[in-house]
């Protein structure tokens, strides 16, 4: 073969590999509203960035007539590239080659680069879009499943996950992106199951649609198994760009800083009347969050879902932090099975991979009800006391307002590690309201007399005095100063250097 013809079959091959399943499934992707897979890649890398890998591998499969059937790439697009100049290694599931279904090969190709991302210490983002196990392989598609699933646990906690979930996803297919740090879904275009409507109709007589058993706001609002929502692909990317910009490449690095255009000293004079005399009057804690933040900017993470726990990264004199904070305009800011779950893991997350952590407390106890009991608010109330206890990171927490019983403790309390315990002078540290702790304590008294006694108890407990006397609370601050406070406390606990005890790990009362 002459080297001209030698580079012509390269070319070939390699525009062969670009076309995917054809300029008819391509059409029919782009009706559907959505990009193809390399279409994805482009968009969420820097330009000119994405190196491709395994561009012409093609599955190996002669059964059901698969011989005659092979397409450069099979359906999967995978490389590495940049955000804002750091690198990242993708995959994308090509939809229109055999539906992105999962082959042996697919796998390998996905095999390759998360092996590749963990040596090189960098982030690994997976766009999904596709129809599961290829059928066609039997045991080796299922094989391919496992070993990725095998990668995803072994690179948790050490190199970030990224799941963009931009069509379907169902059967095992779902359990990489459980696995991974991260979830983004798109309205009305991405689902994800473990087994769609015409199987559960058939075992359990239930009728269902696919946008209301796994469709985008079901997963963000519903089941909280996605964190980020997007109205369409190019949004899906931008979001993800931007989530990478607060994040570390991997456990050994600190997130990004970057150069504030903000003020450290920057007050604000609304913070000082935004929390309500009346202690049963709601308030938007984001309010707080947007204030006190570089440029007002909070990257809110599960914001359809347990509305009544806040998380999301925000930058404090340009370097990264996660933010916790009870959300008292939504149940009270009453901790749940839902929300304690939700903040447990973006604890959890904040300190494997080094974000100190900002916490805003303003929380009346645990949500009261059989519902919850039964469901077992214990164990799950638990994760988020756990989660806390264990990080090592910078812990700063602020006391808004309430702080009542075992939630006072939860909410990162000095007596869980935090390091730095600021409070409003209208923060509240008690056992439990005023009326209710007088119904306890004097049960006989008249109307006169119960009043009285609320007003006592107000008196001594419905401030942070008490706590600040026994040196549970480091200093009470007026609340204009709160950026200035926060990152004083920051800069304070920048070197921090703490371990847990030695052993293979803890176990979490999952």
């Amino acid at each position: 073969m002459a080297l001209q013809d030698k580079f012509d079959k390269l070319e070939k091959q390699s525009k062969a590999a670009e076309m995917g399943g054809g300029q008819d499934r391509i059409d029919k992707q782009h009706l559907a509203g959505k990009k193809t897979a390399r279409e994805r890649v482009l968009a969420l890398l820097d330009p000119g960035s994405f190196v491709e890998m395994d561009k012409l591998v093609m599955h190996q499969n002669h059964d059901f007539g698969m011989e005659d059937k092979k397409i450069p790439g099979d359906g999967m697009v995978t490389g590495y590239g940049k955000i804002e100049g750091r690198l990242m290694y993708v995959f994308a599931q090509d939809f229109t080659v055999f539906g992105g279904t999962m082959s042996r090969s697919n796998a390998d190709k996905v095999v390759k680069v998360m092996d590749l991302a963990m040596k090189m210490g960098a982030p690994v983002i997976g766009l999904n879009d596709s129809g599961g196990a290829r059928i066609q392989e039997g045991v080796q598609s299922l094989a391919g499943y496992a070993d990725i699933f095998f990668r995803n646990v072994r690179s948790s906690g050490v190199i970030p996950q990224i799941s963009g979930i931009l069509g379907p996803c169902a059967g095992g297919a779902v359990y990489s992106p459980a696995l991974t740090d991260f979830i983004l879904m798109v309205e009305e275009s991405s689902y994800m199951f473990v087994t769609g409507p015409d199987v559960i109709k058939t075992v359990t007589h239930e009728e269902v649609t696919k946008e209301d058993l796994g469709g985008a706001m079901t997963h963000n609002a519903r089941s909280g198994v996605a964190h980020l929502l997007a109205t369409n692909d190019e949004q899906a990317m931008m979001m993800i760009r931007e989530l990478m910009s607060y994040l570390p490449s991997n456990n050994l690095e600190d997130p990004p800083y970057r150069a504030p255009h903000d003020q450290p000293n920057r007050t604000d004079e609304a913070l000082q009347t935004l929390v309500p005399d009346d202690p049963n009057k709601p308030y938007d804690m984001k309010e707080i969050i947007t204030s006190v933040v570089d440029d007002h900017t909070f990257f809110e993470i599960q914001p359809f879902f347990a509305k009544n726990m806040i998380i999301g990264f925000a930058r404090l004199n340009g370097y990264p932090v996660g933010i916790v904070a009870n959300q008292p305009a939504h149940l009270a800011g009453c901790l749940d099975i839902n929300s304690s779950v939700k903040a447990a893991r973006f604890v959890r997350f904040c300190d494997a991979f080094n974000f100190p952590l900002i916490t805003l407390v303003d929380v009346p106890g645990f949500l009261p009800g059989t519902g919850q009991e039964l469901g077992g608010i214990i164990k799950h109330g638990a994760k988020l006391l756990y989660a806390f206890s264990e990080a090592t990171v910078p812990k700063i927490t602020l006391i808004t307002r309430k702080a009542y019983g075992g939630a006072y403790d939860v909410m990162s309390s000095k007596h869980i590690g935090a390091d730095i315990n600021f409070a409003y002078p209208t923060a509240e540290i008690a056992v439990m309201g005023s009326d209710g702790a007088v119904n306890i304590l004097y049960r006989n008294l008249d109307d006169e007399g119960r009043i009285s006694a609320i007003a006592d108890y107000k008196e001594r407990f419905a401030n942070p005095f008490s706590a600040a006397e026994l040196g549970y609370i480091d200093e009470i601050i007026f609340p204009k100063d709160t950026r200035l406070k926060l990152i004083q406390a920051l800069d304070m606990t920048r070197n921090k250097s703490y371990t847990n005890p030695k052993r293979k790990h803890g176990n979490i009362p999952l």
